[in-house]
């Protein structure tokens, strides 16, 4: 028994028994059959038998499935910043969060590609409550990340994750991937939370917190979709928080999302991966003594790295516009992108509620106000 059991994926060594145990999933043939539509069952049910390794399923059967989505629900994928990383390291990818499943997939499809290590990534257990999903996800080497707790217990779930995390990173060469902040992002705001720092620098082994952050070799990421698949989803959510009520989630809400995500129409979408930030720690280790305040300035650089980088596109500018009743960004974006945008819009809320309009066309446009605080400071 290893102290990482509760929450890491599958070994190697067990790899095989779970595929066995899923092959006849519905769940399973579904996945297949959309990633293979001119394979009979027989063909990947062979294929699947014969794989002993977290890796070989990644390739051989999620790398297409991923394909197959991009092909169906975008108009691409494009990417900057890779040539960046250097083969056989790890890092640890702090990203901003927009999709559940698609965010950190299509980062390790584009680490697969460019030939360097793919990574561990971090799930919220409320996420994989159907017995299927987490197999699948403990096969795509997802940990997860214990959800609901009381403090007490957040306390200790939060020790094991950062001593897991630090097991990969400096033991196991592996490289691994969180969100910036627990959850999707849902008004547009990227924000890093501290606290998700002071998880992750509570599996230091240095005395001084910057030193172990240097070390672990943090690279922000920045991702963006043209169109949020899950935009209309995301409004009851905003509705309630505008009218200070507490909001409860449906039974199937998050696996609702999970899916529209993955299969919603997304146009194009972009990664970048940000510069490292040895410098920047550097500089924070030098200025403050106190490790809140240095962990308040690391949280504020990430930031600076995703919305600095982050990949506007005309839906952004279009909603800002219409926000702010300017055409000051028309120039970035076409009469045809706008009344597309515009149909989107009447056809996923209520433009009468003003709550509900706000709400939505923030979302879009908030990535527009956060860049500009950067383009305007130059």
């Amino acid at each position: 028994m290893s102290k990482f059991d509760a929450i890491r994926p599958f070994y190697d060594a067990e790899v095989n028994d779970a595929i066995l145990s899923s092959i006849n999933h519905p769940m399973m043939k579904a996945l297949m059959n959309f990633s293979y539509p001119d394979v009979d069952d027989e063909v990947w049910k062979e294929q699947l038998k014969k794989t002993h390794s977290i890796r070989d399923f990644q390739c051989n059967f999620i790398y297409k499935s991923v394909q197959k989505v991009l092909e169906k629900s975008s108009d691409g994928l494009t990417t900057s910043g890779f040539e960046k990383l250097e083969k056989n390291t790890s890092y640890l990818f702090i990203s901003n969060h927009r999709d559940i499943l698609l965010d950190t997939t299509l980062l390790n499809m584009c680490l697969f590609e460019n030939g360097l290590i793919m990574t561990a990534s971090a799930i919220g257990d409320n996420l994989v409550k159907k017995s299927f999903i987490k197999v699948l996800a403990k096969l795509n080497r997802n940990f997860l990340v214990q959800r609901g707790l009381t403090p007490r217990e957040m306390l200790q779930s939060s020790k094991l994750l950062s001593e897991y995390i630090g097991q990969l990173l400096m033991h196991e060469n592996r490289s691994v991937w969180i969100a910036q902040r627990e959850g999707r992002t849902k008004d547009g705001n990227d924000a890093t939370n501290p606290g998700v720092l002071k998880m992750l620098g509570m599996g230091s082994d240095e005395e001084n917190l910057m030193d172990y952050f240097k070390k672990i070799k943090i690279v922000p990421v920045s991702i963006s979709y043209e169109y949020d698949p899950t935009d209309a989803l995301k409004m009851p959510q905003l509705l309630a928080e505008a009218n200070q009520e507490t909001y409860i989630k449906e039974k199937n809400e998050d696996f609702v999302n999970l899916m529209s995500g993955v299969m919603g129409q997304k146009k194009r979408i972009h990664i970048h991966v940000g510069d490292f930030l040895d410098e920047k720690i550097d500089g924070i280790k030098a200025e403050f003594d106190n490790s809140n305040k240095q962990v308040q300035a690391l949280a504020q650089a990430i930031d600076d790295s995703i919305l600095s980088n982050y990949k506007l596109w005309p839906t952004n500018y279009i909603a800002y516009d219409i926000l702010n009743n300017t055409s000051s960004h028309s120039h970035l974006y076409t009469e045809n992108e706008k009344s597309l945008f515009e149909r989107r819009l009447e056809m996923r809320i209520d433009r009468n509620n003003s709550v509900a309009l706000l709400g939505f066309l923030s979302m879009y446009a908030n990535p527009v106000v956060n860049k500009l605080k950067y383009e305007n400071a130059v």
